[in-house]
């Protein structure tokens, strides 16, 4: 048995030893998924306006590094169509779609986001990802999605000038009958299969029937567009020289988004994985693994990688239960890669383009911003902007993103400046509740009940502080004030400070500071201030206890808990 350190540098020596039976389902569902991983890579490629055979070269390698060393091992690793927008996108007018240049640029996006993710996960810096919420990721999926349906329209409908300049004149004579027919043909078959037959790689024998077609009645001899001729054999090492500082500010940014946007790509995709295997899934070991799949790719001359979520619940659907699947998958791409790339030569490039809009039609979701306004009015503001930017900013997409999280984040700060802080009272039922909103009397004729649903830090220290000020100003003739501390579970050095120009406030006033359900945490950082234990501070392990106390008669002064 290999040791829980040896595991740590190699996850895969943890994988369940190989049966007849267990290497038998990992077979099937390794085909399956091998199946979509060529045409899909080669679609992904056009997208990312890389040369097509490098997108079957992102679905060798890295998926082998990403399975061998990732927590999540049933993930379908490899070129997926948000990150190939992205690529396409952020290289727009830096270089020519798949020129050289292009070609080096974008395994450089690939070097880079992979080497971050590697820090990231070494650094165990998974939690940052937390910061782009689900408002934001859907605002920006939903207008990377239009974008990547209107950047494949072209080719879909056969146009031989752009679709803008084609809705401005529409004239036949723009429109290649032959492609519009492959593409849109191929894109029905490919929803309806998709509806009926899920787990079946439709895709393949799509692809194979429109290349038969294609070859049959000649349609690249009279000018069609197709794949045209791929390169076979293994992908070499690959360099792509030196990256000067002037590039490298062009890519920083495009490559931080390429590095947040696949990898919550890959966490939805494992959250699933682990939820349905009961396994804890383990975000830093996914960030090294996959950041080492975006290096081996952009070594092979290849584009960045993420996990792609269809292939993933494909995956899970036809049974996988290890990464031996995966193995498997990869294995069929080598023989792609070997001996079958001819076979791709007459495939219509409408069909290509058939094949990403089948994959991101699910993504566009119209009521998804009605569900958002229902739920959080606020969050679906941050959502409609997020997709309202990223559209206005094309090809620049992560302008979205950014403005998303700033949004958000301001969002946060501000709901931690301002906490939640009420005035309790007994409701009948015998628990405590906002005495405003339900109507219910004081605790006590001369009794201040206050409750903040917050950490006592930085952020809501003066929250408090100053309601209790207004509030004892409002009312003189308070004499007991009771802080219900139940749901304080941090302080910081401006809480503790504040906690005691609190104490000296109600002092000042002439009334008595009473303290309930005080956390073990928050009174350990008060008795290293020397605030606790205080004659003057009158505390209680529960609320029953402050509230008997609280309703005896004002000469009592209550009892300081043991």
């Amino acid at each position: 048995m290999p040791t829980p350190s040896l595991v740590r540098w190699f996850p895969f020596l943890a994988w369940p030893r190989p049966t007849r039976a267990l290497l038998l389902g990992e077979l099937s569902a390794g085909l399956t998924v091998g199946l979509m991983l060529v045409p899909q890579g080669v679609a992904y490629a056009a997208l990312a306006g890389m040369p097509l055979v490098t997108g079957i070269y992102a679905s060798l390698l890295p998926a082998l590094v990403a399975v061998l060393w990732s927590s999540s091992t049933r993930l379908g690793v490899g070129p997926t169509a948000l990150t190939s927008l992205l690529i396409g996108a952020s290289l727009t007018g830096l270089a020519q779609p798949g020129s050289a240049q292009w070609v080096a640029l974008a395994a450089w996006m690939a070097i880079l986001s992979g080497g971050l993710q590697m820090v990231m996960g070494v650094a165990r810096f998974g939690w940052i990802m937390q910061v782009v919420t689900s408002p934001v990721l859907s605002g920006f999926t939903q207008a990377a999605a239009l974008l990547i349906l209107f950047s494949q329209l072209p080719a879909l409908l056969g146009l031989h000038e752009s679709l803008f300049q084609w809705l401005q004149a529409p004239a036949m004579a723009s429109v290649d009958g032959a492609a519009a027919a492959f593409g849109l043909g191929s894109l029905a078959l490919l929803v309806a299969a998709k509806k009926r037959w899920p787990r079946f790689p439709a895709v393949v024998v799509i692809m194979g029937a429109a290349a038969a077609l294609s070859g049959a009645i000649g349609y690249a001899a009279h000018g069609g567009a197709v794949v045209g001729a791929l390169p076979g054999g293994l992908p070499h090492f690959y360099w792509p020289g030196a990256l000067d500082w002037g590039m490298f500010g062009e890519l920083t940014m495009p490559v931080l988004i390429v590095t947040l946007v696949s990898f919550l790509e890959t966490a939805s995709s494992a959250k699933v994985d682990h939820q349905k295997g009961g396994t804890r899934w383990d975000e830093n070991q996914d960030l090294i693994a996959h950041g080492m799949a975006k290096i081996s790719s952009g070594l092979c001359g290849a584009f960045a990688t993420s996990a792609s979520f269809s292939r993933s619940a494909i995956n899970l659907y036809a049974g996988a239960r290890s990464g031996w699947a995966t193995l498997f998958a990869t294995a069929l791409v080598l023989l792609a890669l070997l001996w079958l790339t001819p076979a791709l030569f007459h495939v219509p490039q409408s069909v290509l383009a058939a094949v990403v809009v089948a994959a991101i039609v699910n993504l566009i979701q119209p009521a998804l911003a009605r569900q958002l306004w229902r739920l959080s009015r606020v969050e679906a503001v941050i959502g409609v902007a997020t997709f309202a930017l990223t559209l206005a900013t094309a090809p620049r997409l992560y302008w979205g993103v950014l403005v998303g999280v700033l949004m958000n984040l301001t969002h946060f700060l501000y709901q931690r400046l301002h906490p939640r802080i009420i005035e309790v009272g007994l409701h009948p039922d015998g628990s405590l509740r906002d005495r405003h909103l339900w109507h219910l009397p004081a605790l006590g004729p001369q009794v201040l009940a206050l409750r903040m649903d917050a950490e006592l830090d930085f952020a809501s220290a003066r929250a408090i502080e100053q309601r209790l000020a207004a509030s004892l100003h409002q009312q003189p003739q308070i004499r007991d004030v009771c802080l219900f501390a139940q749901p304080i579970n941090r302080i910081d050095i401006t809480g503790v400070e504040t906690f005691s120009r609190i104490a000296a406030l109600v002092w000042e006033q002439g009334s008595r500071l009473h303290i309930s359900g005080l956390k073990l945490p928050v009174e350990q950082a008060l008795e290293r201030a020397g605030i606790l234990p205080s004659p003057n501070i009158h505390g209680y392990r529960t609320e029953q206890q402050a509230l008997q106390c609280l309703q005896k008669t004002p000469s009592v002064t209550g009892q300081e808990a043991s």
